[in-house]
């Protein structure tokens, strides 16, 4: 059934999937044999079992990293963030789940909305090439990014510069918080990473076939049982359709 997508999604007889391993919500674990746990792996698995091929797994440290390498042949389907300057060498379907996005501010803070941290003046620290910062790369229009190139080195930036604000997924800064006393996370959020499948852009049929997937892993259910099975509850969600 799957013959044509197959030669196509899995030309070397097996799938390749990127995974992003500093996205601490959908890789939750590593198994003894270095193999990835988590949701964003057993979607993987998901799709290679339909295709009745095994999974290999290539592990990046960064969701940049495994962007930078879309165009080499080292990949078959990536999971990481669907973003407009991403998409400009990766075919994404629509999200299967999503994390918000929102700022840490420090204690003795007035900033009390997150539209109020873009203003003249405010500094946020931000891991630039996250899915996250290249919303706010795009967005941000008064206030200015210090870009870093890591979750912990914008956290340090954050704290040893006094910046005004830490952008980050909320669940993170939350853990972040808790290090710093009488700092908060503010309600609300600047946006949703929307964790997506991509393949080349050049796979049409594979495209249609993995966005067919992902409608049916949301629908059906699939993705609510691995966010419970990984326990990510409340930290992941399964993404609306569109």
């Amino acid at each position: 059934m799957y013959d044509k997508i197959r030669a196509e999604l899995a030309p070397t007889g097996v799938l390749r999937a990127a995974i992003n391993m500093s996205n601490f919500l959908l890789v939750t674990d590593q198994s003894e044999n270095g193999n990835p746990v988590g949701v964003s792996p057993d979607m993987a698995y998901d799709i290679a079992e339909k295709l009745g091929v095994d999974v290999k797994f290539v592990l990046f440290k960064t969701p940049g990293e495994i962007a930078d390498a879309a165009v080499d042949d080292v990949w078959d389907i990536a999971n990481i963030g669907a973003e407009p300057e991403r998409a400009k060498f990766i075919r994404f379907t629509t999200a299967y789940c999503e994390i918000e996005s929102t700022y840490l501010v420090p204690a003795g803070s007035s900033l009390q909305t997150v539209e109020e941290v873009d203003s003249p003046g405010n500094k946020i620290s931000v891991y630039a090439r996250a899915a996250y910062g290249l919303w706010l790369c795009d967005n941000i229009k008064h206030a200015k990014l210090v870009k870093t190139d890591g979750m912990d080195a914008s956290y340090q930036a954050f704290v040893e510069q006094k910046l005004e604000a830490l952008a980050g997924l909320k669940p993170r800064l939350i853990k972040d918080a808790e290090t710093l006393p009488g700092s908060r996370v503010l309600d609300g959020q600047f946006s949703a990473v929307q964790q997506a499948i991509g393949t080349k852009p050049d796979r049409v049929a594979s495209g249609e076939f993995l966005q067919q997937f992902v409608d049916q892993a949301k629908s059906g259910g699939r993705v609510a049982e691995l966010i419970e099975k990984h326990g990510v509850t409340g930290r992941l969600s399964v993404a609306g359709s569109g």
